[in-house]
């Protein structure tokens, strides 16, 4: 059997909150993972505290072959690999190094799943001072939707929770 030395950036799924803890496991047994860490400030009820929590819950990238990752599926906390097609998802360097250099570079950076909310699609406002009006999402930038609201003729940036939104379809609003 001839062992391919193949290494590849690809991206294992991990329990909730365990993403260090498997990042350390996996440094033990010489398997290079990344776990990009940021720095965000968390409130007790006694004091504040700078703390380090990973930029993507449950993800974490590991640098292996094939045999590096089996070896990885196997380790404690660690659930499984992302894949597509049957085959392990991959993550080219530049995009890992770029990874790194916003994490280096920056220091309020968060990810906002984008869920089900596309740009076209038209929504209706489930809460807040908009309840019930319609209109179709232009925009998508972070937190803020940016959607025409049909009854009231204009456009707004909306900061809205996407699950405020309720999606009607991608035809035209009757």
């Amino acid at each position: 059997m001839i062992k391919t030395l193949n290494k590849q950036w690809m991206v294992l799924y991990t329990r909730s909150r365990w993403e260090k803890k498997v990042d350390q496991l996996l440094t033990d047994q010489n398997i290079t993972s990344f776990c990009p860490l940021v720095k965000t400030n968390r409130k007790w009820v006694d004091r504040n505290k700078i703390v380090e929590v990973p930029l993507f819950n449950s993800y974490l990238f590991v640098h292996a072959d094939q045999f590096e990752l089996i070896k990885a599926t196997q380790t404690s906390g660690v659930i499984n690999y992302i894949s597509h097609c049957g085959k392990p998802a991959t993550i080219n360097n530049i995009e890992i190094e770029r990874i790194r250099t916003i994490v280096n570079t920056y220091s309020d950076i968060e990810t906002v799943p984008l869920n089900n909310i596309k740009i076209g699609e038209y929504v209706t406002v489930k809460n807040g001072p908009l309840l019930n009006h319609n209109g179709e999402i232009q925009k998508i930038q972070g937190k803020s939707v940016v959607m025409i609201i049909e009854n009231l003729n204009c456009a707004l940036t909306v900061k809205i929770d996407q699950k405020e939104l309720s999606v009607r379809g991608r035809s035209a609003i009757c």
